[in-house]
């Protein structure tokens, strides 16, 4: 099951570069994943200092 980024994102590309299938990429305000690349590892999650990455 692929993860999600909230509301709570304040854009800090921490995430980003966690991602070790750079399913994430800055959207409009906030990073987004791409459901279809994500591989559901949650780093990106641990990675989120506002705790903004779900697991969808």
């Amino acid at each position: 099951m692929a993860y999600k980024i909230t509301d709570a994102c304040v854009n800090c590309g921490a995430c980003e570069g966690e991602c070790p299938v750079g399913a994430i990429s800055e959207g409009d305000g906030a990073r987004v994943i791409d459901a279809a690349t994500c591989v559901s590892c949650g780093t990106c999650a641990s990675a989120c200092p506002t705790e903004a990455i779900v697991e969808e």
